[in-house]
């Protein structure tokens, strides 16, 4: 029997194991069975659809009072953690839930949770925004190298052009005879705690 969420666990199965360009009304359709006409029951076309993965991607948003710690530092490392989780193991959802669009109420539970947290800091709800929007951004921005952007030395491709013209980029032809391994999180929990610190001591300046 269809359902919404049926329809949306399908359409997020395809786009984890092969992109959110392979997601078609008719694709779905065809892996579960069913015509393409009878998913329209449920969704009116392909942006509904993308809408209902997002929250059953995103899951359900952790509840304050179980994260680790009693003060908002863990609790937001902990969300932080979760929601770097969530977005690993759907490589196509952080790229969906950018732009002007209407949040579904998982999603919209992990913002209240995050709101929640910062809300103890004591920075103004301005900064809180901010501080919101660059946790989300380095999240994103240390997923692996496939969806985190390009980086001038992930391919041999690039590095052989870097070393051609190295009198143009020494800095970076160096750094591609570095002999440390890369973190296996790239680096992700090196700049959540310089982002944390930083509040931290912002935080302790204004309170002294």
């Amino acid at each position: 029997m269809l359902s919404l969420e049926r329809i949306a666990q399908a359409a997020v199965d395809i786009a984890d194991a092969e992109g959110l360009a392979a997601v078609s009304m008719q694709r779905v359709a065809a892996d579960l069975d069913f015509t393409k006409m009878s998913l329209y029951r449920y969704v009116t076309g392909k942006d509904e659809l993308v809408a209902a993965m997002i929250d059953l991607a995103a899951g359900e948003p952790p509840v304050i009072e179980e994260l680790p710690g009693t003060s908002w530092r863990p609790r937001i490392e902990a969300w932080v953690r979760r929601l770097a989780e969530a977005w690993d193991a759907h490589p196509w959802l952080p790229w969906v839930t950018m732009g002007d669009r209407v949040m579904g109420p998982n999603e919209t539970g992990w913002t209240e949770a995050s709101a929640a947290i910062l809300a103890e800091t004591g920075l103004d709800v301005q900064e809180r925004m901010s501080l919101a929007r660059m946790l989300g951004g380095h999240v994103r921005a240390t997923m692996s190298v496939s969806t985190a952007g390009t980086q001038p030395w992930v391919n041999h491709q690039q590095a052989g052009l870097l070393r051609e013209h190295a009198d143009r980029f020494p800095t970076l032809v160096a750094m591609l005879y570095d002999d440390q391994p890369a973190p296996p999180d790239n680096g992700r929990e090196f700049g959540l705690r310089l982002i944390l610190d930083g509040v931290e001591r912002l935080v302790a300046e204004r309170t002294s």
